[in-house]
């Protein structure tokens, strides 16, 4: 297991520990990782791939954020630090390659290594700003708008256009229902922004 590229902001003896304590899983899409309520034991660095964080109420799912390669899940690292369950769902979006960090390594670390706070502390900042950007296309945005800026999104994170994804998939995501979906996408197919057909939807 290299680690050399993905973590080389790090103390080469801490990148040493995290060889050997971690440990490297395959994760195939669709994968559930966390679920709500779930105590957390590991926190994952996503070194291929990508996996989806969202909430969910009744029966209603929001989209939070996506882990990226080379970054990992903030509200895990939260909770476990506090030691209370996750308020947070997680699953593989693609095949995903992960290095699972020991929650009690990951804690004396933090004291032996002040420089494994950067890969956490970093993206508290990021995430806090893609929950802003989220709440403010919830309560500002036409549905048309945050449609099309979400779509535009999953192209950049997954590198796929066409995306292969169905309405209700998207209804999940935004927090809304198929029926709303299925409109709106229509209106982008007609204002050109979008185009479906057996291969997925395609996004200009």
């Amino acid at each position: 297991m290299d680690l050399g590229n993905s973590l080389s902001y790090l103390n080469p003896e801490l990148i040493k520990k995290i060889q050997a304590e971690a440990n490297l899983k395959e994760l195939p899409r669709h994968t559930e990782i966390l679920r709500e309520g779930q105590f957390i034991k590991v926190i994952p660095i996503v070194l291929e791939g990508l996996i989806k964080v969202y909430t969910r109420y009744e029966d209603r799912e929001l989209l939070l954020y996506y882990i990226q390669p080379d970054e990992s899940c903030i509200m895990s690292f939260s909770a476990s630090i506090k030691n209370e369950p996750s308020t947070i769902f997680a699953i593989a979006e693609e095949d995903t390659t992960a290095l699972l960090l020991p929650v009690n390594k990951v804690a004396k670390w933090m004291i032996q290594y002040p420089d494994i706070n950067t890969l956490f502390f970093q993206q508290y900042k990021q995430r806090y700003s893609d929950l802003l950007d989220t709440i403010h296309h919830v309560l500002f945005n036409r549905m048309d708008e945050r449609l099309y800026k979400h779509l535009k999104t999953k192209t950049q994170v997954s590198h796929q256009n066409p995306l292969k994804i169905s309405h209700q998939q998207v209804a999940d995501e935004l927090g809304t229902v198929r029926e709303v979906v299925s409109r709106v996408m229509k209106k982008l197919e007609n204002d050109g922004l979008v185009k479906q057909d057996s291969k997925g939807i395609k996004i200009f």
